[in-house]
């Protein structure tokens, strides 16, 4: 029985690191890329970009910690200190990442609701104080694990080992100190129904709400300008302009919506089929959960990147040192060419 587990265990990482392995790497790299631009164009340096910086660092965190969220969902065999670091961490960096996210969304909101008062938030005032704002509720609702909101006590959930599968009230699964570290162990139902829906649930919900008033003031703007246009050409049938208006109008909606189903509803659905088995207390296959989580925490994570690459003031630097190295890639395949004529 031992030896059934470990052999499943150890497929289990594998799946995992052989999902989360590249699509963490490719995260990293991208948030690193944008860093860079950000931080080599000083007319970028100002709070806006700041907040938006604090964002792409939470987010290259999460995809270092991309391979061990999902091996939460696996039973191992860890000290009590290591169990908590494995799951508090993670989940730390996976909450300061939807913080940054709602405050960089807000700010940018602001920006185009109110500019008038855009540049009197109090965000902009103490950029300090907001910074601590995101990131440090995220530590102390992480933490309290940590501090007694656990299952330590409860039965030794799903029988990490088979001593515990003939008694569950025993805790120890060997003698070197180890014990049996799930995620069931570590979180109590109330901490992750309240992460879930009282967190991370009302954060998308806000962010999309946010996204959508954006997407109605800019139709409302349009048809004001098209109005106007119409006026000054007395014209009654829409111009060339106005229709280019409205085609750009159209792929921005189409754009932010294949955004939203491709990043958010794969998260959104990994996230109530977890309560749903959380809820109904039965096992599920360890290759669905690992699939399904590795592709809902990686996709949330795109967001930023595309949010920070559809801005070519970010990537200008890094389009530059690509054309740079193109150039002088041309110009040695020329000279061998010509040195043979």
């Amino acid at each position: 029985m031992d030896n059934n587990n470990s052999l499943e265990l150890l497929s289990g990482e594998s799946l995992i690191y052989t999902i989360t392995v590249p699509l963490s790497a490719s995260i990293i790299l991208a948030n690193l890329i944008i860093i860079l631009g950000i931080s080599s164009n000083r007319e970028l340096h100002n709070t806006p970009n700041y907040f938006f910086l604090s964002l792409l660092v939470a987010d290259m965190c999460t995809g270092v910690a991309l391979p061990f969220i999902p091996l939460m969902g696996l039973n191992r065999k860890l000290s009590f200190s290591s169990c908590l670091v494995v799951h508090v961490f993670p989940n730390f960096l996976f909450l300061a990442f939807m913080f940054n996210l709602v405050m960089v969304h807000y700010e940018r909101y602001v920006c185009i609701v109110d500019p008038l008062r855009y540049n009197n938030l109090w965000m902009h005032r103490s950029f300090p104080l907001a910074l601590l704002v995101v990131w440090a509720p995220p530590l102390l609702y992480a933490s309290l694990p940590a501090f007694g909101w656990n299952n330590w006590t409860g039965p030794d959930w799903n029988g990490c080992c088979e001593s515990t599968q003939r008694s569950m009230l025993r805790v120890n699964c060997s003698t070197n100190g180890t014990i049996c570290c799930s995620y069931r162990r570590v979180f109590h139902n109330s901490f992750i129904y309240l992460e879930v829906y009282g967190v991370v649930l009302p954060a998308i919900l806000f962010i999309a709400g946010m996204t959508g008033h954006v997407l109605y003031i800019t139709r409302g703007q349009m048809k004001e300008i098209c109005r106007l246009h119409r006026a000054v050409e007395r014209g009654t049938q829409a111009s060339y302009r106005e229709q280019r208006l409205n085609l750009r109008y159209t792929r921005c909606v189409v754009a932010v919506s294949l955004t939203f189903l491709a990043c958010w509803v794969p998260y959104l659905i990994y996230m109530h089929v977890c309560i749903a088995f959380l809820i109904s207390d039965t096992k599920w296959s360890s290759t669905t959960h690992i699939v399904m989580s590795c592709v809902g925490i990686g996709s949330m994570a795109v967001v930023p990147l595309v949010l920070g690459l559809a801005n070519r003031q970010y990537t200008e630097p890094a389009y530059k040192v690509l054309r740079k190295l193109r150039d002088r890639w041309k110009r040695r395949r020329e000279q061998p060419e010509e040195a043979a004529l």
